[in-house]
C-alpha cells in the first residue's frame, strides 16, 4: 500500500517548482518526485500536477509515496575496477585515483563499476556512515570526470571531513581544458547554480540555486583551446562544467554544456576533458595537512598533445 502523505506548502517553499518542492519536502530525490508526479502520484489543492507546476504558501499537497518494499534496494557490489589506484591508504582514509566511467557509489539506474565496489572487491573496509550505498563517501566525482577522492574508513574520520567538505576547509585542484581564451586570464565565478528547469539531467546558472564560486587560472593558451588550474570553494554538481559554459568557454569534449564536438572529435575525445589533480586536508587522525596528487590519464594527455601540435 501506498504512503499518502499531506502537508501545507510552508512560506519557504513558495513559488518552488512540485518535484522540488516534494523533494525537500519528503525526503526523496528529485528524480523520483517528477516520477511521482509523472505518474499522479502528486496532487495540488485537489488536482493532479506535473512536475514543473509551481506550489504557493499555504496550498495543499498530499503526495502518495511508494510503500518500503516498492522502494528498489541499492547495494555495494564488489567488482574489481580496472584502472582505480589507490594513492593513500591508513587506518582512517583510502585516497583513490578514480578512472573514466566509474560512480561514486551504487544508485538507482546504474550498473557501471563504482569505487565502493571497488574497494570492496580488493578487501577495504568502509565506516558504515552514510546511507548504505554511500558508506563513507564525503564528497564525489562525476562518472565522466576522473581524478582524486577520499573514502573514509573509520566513523570518526567520515564526520571530521564531512564538515571539512561542508566548510569548504579542503583544498579542490581540478585541470580543465577549456574553449577559447578564458578573458581575464585569472578570474572568480561566483554564480548560484540549480538544476536546468527544461532537462531534469543538466544544471545551469540560476538566480534561485545554491551559492557556488569557482576560480581559475590559465595555464597553457592554444589556438582552440586553453589549459586552466581550477580551484573550487564549494562543491556543487557539475560546478566546473556549468561555470566554465557560463563564460561561454565550455570544457571540450563537453557538448551537453555548448562544446564543439567537432574539436572534441579532433582531439580524440569521448568525455569531458577535465580531471581531479590535486586533494588536500587536515588529516582526521593525525591533525596534519596532507596533500595528494594525480596526473592526467592516457586519454586527456593524447588530447592535450594533439592540441600542442594543432595550427
Amino acid at each position: 500500500m501506498p504512503d499518502v502523505r499531506n502537508v501545507l506548502v510552508p512560506e519557504g517553499l513558495a513559488g518552488e517548482r512540485v518535484d522540488a518542492a516534494v523533494a525537500r519536502l519528503f525526503g526523496v530525490s528529485r528524480t523520483k518526485a517528477a516520477e511521482l508526479a509523472a505518474e499522479g502520484h502528486v496532487v495540488l489543492d485537489g488536482s493532479a500536477v506535473g512536475k514543473s507546476e509551481r506550489v504557493h504558501d499555504g496550498s495543499h499537497l498530499e503526495v502518495s509515496l511508494p510503500s518500503p518494499e516498492e522502494v528498489p534496494r541499492v547495494e555495494v557490489v564488489a567488482e574489481p575496477v580496472p584502472g582505480m589506484r589507490v594513492v593513500h591508504d591508513d587506518d582512517d582514509i583510502v585516497v583513490v585515483d578514480k578512472p573514466v566511467g566509474v560512480a561514486a557509489h551504487p544508485s538507482v539506474g546504474w550498473t557501471g563499476p563504482t569505487v565502493l565496489g571497488g574497494l570492496a572487491a580488493a578487501g577495504y573496509r568502509i565506516t558504515t556512515s552514510g546511507a548504505s550505498e554511500r558508506q563513507g563517501i564525503v564528497s564525489r566525482l562525476d562518472v565522466g570526470t576522473s581524478g582524486l577522492m577520499v573514502v573514509c574508513k573509520s566513523e570518526y574520520a567520515y564526520s571530521v571531513l564531512k564538515r571539512a567538505f561542508k566548510e569548504r576547509t579542503v583544498d579542490k585542484t581540478y585541470h580543465a581544458l577549456v574553449q577559447g581564451l578564458p578573458d581575464p586570464h585569472v578570474g572568480t565565478v561566483d554564480a548560484p547554480i540549480g538544476r536546468h528547469p527544461g532537462h531534469d539531467y543538466k544544471f545551469a546558472v540560476m538566480d534561485s540555486g545554491k551559492h557556488a564560486i569557482t576560480h581559475y587560472e590559465l595555464l597553457e593558451a592554444h589556438r582552440h583551446a586553453s589549459l586552466v588550474e581550477v580551484h573550487l570553494e564549494t562543491g556543487r554538481t557539475h560546478q566546473i562544467r556549468v561555470h566554465m559554459a557560463a563564460l561561454r568557454h565550455p570544457c571540450v569534449g563537453d557538448p551537453l554544456y555548448g562544446a564543439d564536438p567537432t574539436l572534441g572529435r579532433r582531439l580524440g575525445l569521448e568525455r569531458q576533458w577535465l580531471h581531479a589533480m590535486g586533494l588536500g586536508f587536515t588529516h582526521p587522525g593525525t591533525g596534519e595537512y596532507v596533500h595528494y596528487e594525480s596526473t592526467y590519464p592516457d586519454d586527456l594527455q593524447v588530447a592535450l598533445d594533439r592540441l600542442r601540435d594543432l595550427r
